[in-house]
């Protein structure tokens, strides 16, 4: 498919009610309203299209963008283009999904993720965080450098009730993730969990809530999941 077929395709799947969820959330035009099942259909046909999914970012279509982020070719994406794409991820559905999945899944996904956290605008330290979750769910422990995994949960505990925009929301899910993914930091996460207790997040005009880490963990470990890794960041 060529991108001029794809967009084509994504106005056949728009959906007005979709549309609607995603402006409330923060995306603006252009976009159609994308359900990601639909996204999926059209993924099959392309599978991993590193050029068209370049090409595809840059249309600044929301629909498009986060299907460039499925679409990415993890082996192929250099770092340049994804700072390109993560200063250009406007709201939270690309920075902390789209691209921070692709970014996760790729090398220098730990690299990458710590050079972001450390940014000075609010998204692109959302979209950090977002990867190095992603970086510690689908990398086995003895490959991830759990000193400074540690010392990031350490920076949380002390920095998340005063961080802005939506950086609370994803060093909460960061706390959430290590605690899930990282069998050796388990149980440190689950006390900074209960330290920070609830954090509250602006979330705009819609029924989200931050979820209480301690919780979400404790039940990991009801499951008896802690470090089952995933086999992608992408889903």
């Amino acid at each position: 498919m060529t991108k001029k077929e794809i967009l084509q395709a994504l106005e056949h799947f728009a959906d007005p009610q979709t549309k609607k969820t995603f402006i409330r959330h923060g995306a603006k035009e252009p976009l159609f309203g994308v359900k990601v099942g639909d996204l999926k259909k059209i993924l099959k046909k392309t599978k991993k299209n590193h050029q068209l999914s370049l090409e595809l970012y840059e249309t600044g279509n929301s629909d498009a963008m986060y299907l460039a982020g499925l679409m990415a070719d993890e082996k192929q994406i250099t770092k340049a283009q994804l700072y390109h794409w993560v200063e250009n991820a406007y709201w939270y559905y690309l920075s902390e999904y789209a691209v921070a999945w692709v970014a996760a899944e790729t090398p220098f996904g730990y690299e990458i993720g710590m050079e972001w956290i450390n940014s000075n605008k609010s998204y692109i330290q959302c979209a950090g965080w977002a990867t190095l979750s992603n970086y510690a769910s689908i990398n086995p422990d003895d490959k991830l450098n759990c000193k400074a995994y540690s010392d990031l949960l350490d920076r949380v505990s002390a920095e998340i009730h005063n961080a802005t925009g939506r950086v609370p929301y994803t060093m909460n899910g960061f706390v959430i993730a290590v605690g899930s993914y990282i069998k050796e930091l388990s149980p440190k996460a689950q006390n900074v969990a209960i330290k920070i207790g609830k954090v509250t997040v602006d979330m705009g005009d819609t029924a989200c809530k931050v979820p209480l880490a301690a919780d979400y963990i404790k039940k990991v470990i009801a499951r008896d999941a802690v470090g089952k890794k995933r086999k992608q960041a992408r889903c």
